[in-house]
């Protein structure tokens, strides 16, 4: 699990360094132009990994509900109303987020 969390580090350093040193030099029109594909380019990049994150929550969220209700039948009920409070308050986080970053 360390090995996936330092890949993970390093590749969200690539992804915040790389858009700060492409837009920290001084150029011509190709340049700029340059430079507003990389931004589009990590906006998209952004939207992914937003997504990725809700859609992995929320399975999440879902296979621990499905378990804990399998082992304790008689709260199955207060459990469905946390989960489903809990998906929609990430699936709202999501879209605020990629509002933002499709804003950008």
């Amino acid at each position: 699990m360390k090995k996936v969390a330092k890949i993970a580090a390093m590749i969200l350093f690539a992804l915040v360094c790389a858009p700060v040193m492409a837009l920290a030099q001084e150029g011509d029109a190709a340049t700029a132009a340059a430079a507003a594909t990389s931004a589009m380019s990590l906006t998209t990049i952004g939207a992914g990994l937003i997504l990725i994150g809700a859609g992995l929550g929320i399975g999440w969220i879902g296979s621990r509900a499905v378990d804990s209700m399998a082992r304790q039948p008689e709260v199955a009920g207060s459990i469905q109303t946390a989960m489903i409070i809990s998906e929609a308050l990430i699936e709202g986080v999501t879209f605020f987020a990629l509002i933002i970053c499709l804003l950008k």
